[in-house]
């Protein structure tokens, strides 16, 4: 098993209470918010270790998801939640066809340019609403969007690279 195999997939964090029975606020990276949902088993990370706990029940509520977790019984131990990621296991995540990825599959791949020269290394992706952009670090910041065929032209996940064709000045 390798190790991305083993770190859970970050989907989200618990940023809130909410009632007296244990619920919690969870802001969702997943598209759309509440396909978080659709896994059972979330890992929590608390104290710096993975937590699994189990996924009883949720909903959509405004911009975040609601939840109620198996052993989180009334708001105090919901506050021991606060602040916690939520993720899951890899293997938990559907295969996605050719082409697309998920953003945890693209952090640290190497950056090239279409010669092959280094450009950094991938911090994170954001979205912009137009495109998504990888945040590269390396000599400096670099934002670079990702546009399949004409900005990204190749994503070597095997070998981890990434080739980009991109004005950097």
């Amino acid at each position: 098993m390798t190790d991305s195999e083993i770190q859970p997939v970050l989907l989200g964090r618990i940023e809130g209470l909410y009632g007296v029975k244990g619920w919690v606020k969870v802001f969702s990276y997943t598209k759309p918010r509440e396909a978080i949902l659709n896994y059972d088993h979330w890992l929590v990370l608390r104290n710096d270790q993975w937590q699994p706990l189990a996924l009883l029940q949720g909903k959509r509520h405004g911009k975040s998801v609601i939840a109620c977790l198996e052993g989180i019984e009334d708001r105090d131990a919901a506050a021991g939640l606060l602040g916690c990621d939520v993720g899951v296991a890899r293997g938990d995540l559907p295969d996605i066809e050719s082409g697309r990825y998920y953003w945890t599959d693209l952090e640290g791949m190497k950056v090239v340019d279409r010669g092959g020269d280094e450009i950094g290394k991938v911090a994170y992706v954001m979205e912009t609403g137009a495109n998504d952009v990888l945040v590269t670090v390396g000599e400096r910041e670099r934002l670079i969007p990702f546009v399949a065929d004409k900005v990204i032209l190749d994503v070597d996940l095997a070998n981890g690279v990434i080739t980009v064709d991109w004005d950097w000045d």
